[in-house]
């Protein structure tokens, strides 16, 4: 069986930084109200006009199609990870097909919010294993800010989420012993509501009734987020999903060389790193500089590491997310 390999990263994020204290112009805020509830000291905003969720994609697509020494020809498959495609559909995937001039190939959209790279790359990891794919694309991109509720009302959730992308090529591998070595997915929908953006969507808000209303006051465009109730499900998930990945391969947490988790939050990060005594070149983080991007948060935050030089060969990494749905999983894989 063939395994499916990490062969190039890459990551963008918009010009224009947001800082806390630029938040706190618009609502009832400050540095140190932020930074004690999430750790983010700064996130990226796109500017009208000049980032989409599917032009951010493919300039990360670019950056790690280089770096993996492929172009366009070689693309067999497409799988792109968001929560916030640019239309209502069709969904990004064709689009950064259509951008990057692949083939006809297949593009598969996946809507897994904060776990959707690592959704997206178990995907890939089958496809790899089975043969019926040789290099797939792997995208994560979102664009929050223009659907924040940039008000003292919506602090709670606005004040977390940044602009970004990430992207990874994912090739065949007949070396054994390396590349992703197995990856672990589950969901609890009984929770959806507790992290969710209810409308616009065909379930609730008829289009007709978005039209007859337009009422300001009508908070269900907006994400909504019960702060302690996901906190909680978070560092429980966490836990359990990155020692179901380490017992499904026969290692142990002191094997682990590098933890890239989902960057929702600085503090679950820190419980999960105490829980499981790693120490702080153990874990990676950089949701200082960028905030919550959803699914592109777990790319860009693992090329980062690659170009710091923390992630070598050899080394055994683990990705892990949690995010609403909800949704969570791991990937484990040996550079």
């Amino acid at each position: 069986m063939y395994t499916a390999q990490l062969t190039g990263l890459g990551f963008y994020v918009p010009d224009q930084i947001i800082t806390n204290d630029d938040l706190a112009q618009k609502m009832d805020t400050s540095d140190a109200w932020i930074q004690e509830r999430t750790g983010i000291q700064q996130r990226r905003h796109v500017v009208r006009g000049e980032d989409s969720t599917t032009s951010m994609g493919v300039k990360a697509a670019k950056m790690a199609m280089e770096r993996a020494n492929v172009d366009a020809k070689d693309i067999d498959f497409v799988i792109f990870a968001t929560l916030s495609p640019d239309y209502y559909f069709p969904g990004p995937g064709v689009l950064l097909q259509r951008e990057l001039g692949l083939r006809t190939v297949g593009a598969l959209d996946v809507r897994n919010q904060c776990s959707g790279f690592v959704y997206a790359l178990s995907i890939a990891d089958q496809y790899i294993k089975t043969g019926m794919y040789g290099t797939i694309l792997v995208v994560g991109s979102e664009v929050h800010s223009t659907g924040l509720d940039m008000t003292t009302r919506g602090r709670n959730v606005s004040v977390i989420f940044g602009d970004g992308a990430g992207a990874a090529i994912v090739q065949r591998s007949e070396q054994d012993g390396t590349g992703i070595l197995s990856t672990h997915l589950h969901s609890e929908g009984e929770h959806a509501e507790e992290l969710a953006l209810i409308a616009p969507g065909m379930g609730k808000r008829w289009v007709t009734d978005i039209l007859q209303d337009n009422d300001p006051n009508d908070e269900s465009y907006f994400p909504h987020m019960n702060g302690p109730f996901v906190f909680k499900n978070a560092i429980q998930r966490f836990s359990e999903v990155i020692n179901e990945g380490l017992e499904a391969n026969g290692l142990q947490v002191s094997d682990i060389d590098l933890l890239i988790p989902h960057q929702a939050n600085l503090r679950i990060a820190q419980f999960i790193q105490q829980k499981f005594q790693l120490a702080d070149h153990q874990v990676f983080n950089n949701i200082q500089k960028y905030g919550n991007t959803t699914a592109a948060s777990i790319p860009i935050a693992l090329t980062e590491a690659w170009e710091q030089g923390l992630v070598k060969p050899g080394q055994l990494v683990v990705l892990a997310a949690f995010g609403s749905g909800f949704t969570w999983g791991s990937v484990v894989m040996r550079w």
